[in-house]
C-alpha cells in the first residue's frame, strides 16, 4: 500500500486533469436523512475519470515508448482519455473500437486527436486486433485498468475526497468496471483512514469483483448487462482483485432501475445528466442507507462520469420511478363486464395512475397493466397488492419483469377478435390530475363496453388516452352528447389508418 500511495503522491494527473469538487447533494440529504457527497468526475474535459489513469500511464512513458506511440481498445470513455492524453504530450495514439461503436464516439476520439481503428463486432475482437497492432508496431498499450500506473492515477481521486471533506466520512462510494478506480482510491483512502469504509458497487449483471472475491480468485463471467456499459467487464484485473480483496469493506450491487433512480437524483441536485456508470456508486450508497439506519459522518459517492446517450434518456426517466419505489406495475384480471373498469379504478383509490394498457380478449375477463404512483413507503406495494387480492382480482407484479418493462408493456394488445362489433376509437386529452379517469368513467356510465384502453404519463399537463368503446350505431349520438358535457378534448379516430392496419379486426 505504502508503494501506492508514494504513486498517486507523485502523478502528473494535473497536467490534463482538473481536481474535481465534492458536492452536497442538499435534496438527497434532506430526503435520506443523512450528509450525501458526491465526488464530481463529470467535469473532467473528457467528462469522465478515465483520462487521470491514462495520463498518468503515458506520461512516464520512456523516449522511446513516446517516439513508437501507444494504443489501447476501447469503445467509451477510456479511449477518449488515451487519445487527449496523448494528444497533449505530443504521442501517437491508435484506439480499436468495434464496428459497431456509436459514431459520436468515434468522433469524440478523432476530435481529440486519436487514430481511431473500427475492427471486430464485439470488444474482445478489437481487443485481440490491438494485441496485434501492438506487437507489429512496437507499441505501448494503455490498460483501461489492471496496470499500476493507471490505478495510481485513479487514485487521486480519494486523495482529494480526503482533502476537500477533513470531517469524518463514514463510507466512500465507488463503481467498480474492472477495478482500478476501486483499487487506487481504496489505497489511499484505508492508508489515511482506516475506519472510513470502502465499498465497491456493481450492477447485479455484471458483478465480476464481487463474484471473484466470493471464489477467492477472479472469475470469468459468462455475459454481462450492458445498461452500464462503462463498467461491464466480466473479468476483474489481476492487480485490482489482489488490492481490492484486501482493501474492500464489501462490494454491493444495483440493478437497472436503482441506478435510473440514480440518476434521477444527480440531476434534481446538480441538474447533470450522468450516465449509468456515473450513477452506479450513488445507488449503491442508497441500498446501504436503506440497510444501515444507525449511522455517523457523511457518505460519499463517486460520479465517474456523464457521456450519457441522449436516446437513452426516455428509458432513463421511465425507469426511476419504479427504482425509486414511487411507481408499481401490475398486470391484474378484471370482469370482461360493463362497471368493471369503474369497480376498479374505486379500489384503487388515491394512487395516481401513471400507465393504463388493455385490449378486449374475450368475454370472460380481462388482463390490464397498470401502473400506479407510490408516495415511496416501501410497506405500500405490499398492501395495495394485499388489497385487490383480497377484493377477489388476480394480481402480478410485474415491477421487476425487465421483459415486461422493456416490451409486453408496449405489445400489449393486438387485433380484435371478429366476434367485436360496433368499436369506435377515440383519442383524449385528459387534465393530468388524479380522479380524472374516474370522472370520465362515471359520464360514461354501464352502458357501453370498453374495448381497448391506453395511457402513459409523458411529464406534462395533460395525458394522452386512446379509448375503444362498443357502442352501437343507435347510441352515438348520446355517447356524443356524454362527451361534450366531459369537456375533455377528443377525435374520433375509428377510420384512422394505423388503428386500421394494426388493431382493427
Amino acid at each position: 500500500m505504502t508503494d501506492y500511495i508514494r504513486k498517486i503522491l507523485d502523478t502528473r494527473v494535473y497536467d490534463v486533469a482538473v481536481n474535481t469538487p465534492l458536492d452536497p447533494m442538499v435534496r438527497l440529504s434532506a430526503r435520506l436523512g443523512c450528509a450525501v457527497l458526491l465526488k464530481r468526475e463529470d467535469l473532467q474535459p473528457i467528462f469522465s475519470f478515465k483520462i487521470r489513469g491514462a495520463y498518468n500511464k503515458i506520461s512516464q512513458l520512456s523516449p522511446a515508448q513516446r517516439a513508437a506511440g501507444v494504443i489501447c481498445a476501447s469503445a467509451g470513455n477510456h479511449a477518449q482519455g488515451v487519445a487527449l492524453s496523448a494528444q497533449r504530450l505530443g504521442i501517437k495514439a491508435t484506439i480499436v473500437m468495434p464496428v459497431t461503436t456509436p459514431p459520436i464516439k468515434v468522433d469524440a476520439v478523432r476530435y481529440w486527436g486519436g487514430n481511431a481503428v473500427l475492427f471486430g463486432d464485439t470488444f474482445d475482437e478489437a481487443s485481440a486486433h490491438a494485441r496485434q497492432l501492438q506487437a507489429e508496431h512496437g507499441l505501448t498499450f494503455v490498460h483501461p485498468y489492471d496496470d499500476p500506473d493507471v490505478i495510481a492515477g485513479q487514485g487521486t481521486i480519494g486523495m482529494e475526497i480526503l482533502q476537500q471533506h477533513p470531517d469524518p466520512i463514514e463510507a466512500v462510494f465507488v463503481p467498480i468496471g474492472g477495478g482500478g478506480l476501486a483499487a487506487g482510491v481504496a489505497s489511499f483512502i484505508k492508508f489515511l483512514r482506516p475506519e472510513t469504509k470502502v465499498i465497491g458497487v456493481e450492477p447485479v449483471d455484471a458483478a465480476s469483483m464481487k463474484a471473484a472475491i466470493a471464489a477467492g480468485e477472479r472469475v470469468v463471467l459468462d455475459r454481462v448487462g450492458l445498461f452500464a456499459d462503462g463498467v461491464a467487464v466480466r473479468q476483474a484485473g489481476a492487480e485490482n482483485f489482489r488490492i481490492c480483496r484486501e482493501l474492500l469493506d464489501s462490494v454491493i450491487v444495483a440493478d437497472t432501475d436503482e441506478m435510473c433512480a440514480a440518476i434521477k437524483d444527480i440531476f434534481e441536485d446538480t441538474r447533470v445528466l450522468s450516465e449509468p456508470a456515473g450513477a452506479l456508486a450513488l445507488a449503491g450508497l442508497k441500498s446501504y442507507v436503506a440497510a444501515n439506519p444507525q449511522r455517523s459522518g457523511a457518505l460519499v459517492a463517486i460520479n465517474s462520469g456523464a457521456n450519457l446517450n441522449f436516446d437513452r434518456l426516455r428509458h432513463v426517466a421511465e425507469r426511476a420511478e419504479v427504482g425509486e419505489a414511487r411507481e408499481i406495475l401490475l398486470g391484474v384480471t378484471i370482469p370482461e363486464q360493463p362497471g368493471s373498469y369503474r369497480r376498479f379504478i374505486q379500489t384503487i383509490g388515491n394512487h395516481n395512475i401513471t400507465e393504463f394498457n388493455y385490449r378486449y380478449a374475450d368475454q370472460k375477463q380481462a388482463n390490464v397493466f397498470v401502473g400506479l404512483k407510490l408516495g415511496g413507503a416501501r410497506s405500500e406495494k405490499a398492501e395495495l397488492i394485499g388489497q385487490l387480492e383480497t377484493l377477489g382480482y388476480k394480481v402480478l407484479d410485474i415491477s421487476a419483469d425487465e421483459t415486461a418493462k422493456l416490451h409486453i408493456r408496449y405489445m400489449v394488445g393486438g387485433r380484435a377478435p371478429p366476434a367485436l362489433r360496433d368499436e369506435m376509437i377515440l383519442r383524449f386529452e385528459f387534465p393530468e390530475r388524479p380522479g380524472a379517469l374516474l370522472k370520465f368513467l362515471d359520464q360514461m356510465g354501464p352502458d357501453w363496453n370498453i374495448t381497448l384502453f391506453h395511457y402513459r404519463n409523458h411529464g406534462a399537463d395533460y395525458g394522452r388516452v386512446l379509448v375503444g368503446l362498443q357502442v352501437p350505431e343507435a347510441d352515438r349520438a348520446s355517447l356524443s352528447a356524454r362527451l361534450d358535457a366531459l369537456g375533455y378534448p377528443y377525435e374520433d379516430e375509428t377510420i384512422n389508418p394505423a388503428y386500421q392496419m394494426f388493431l382493427n379486426g
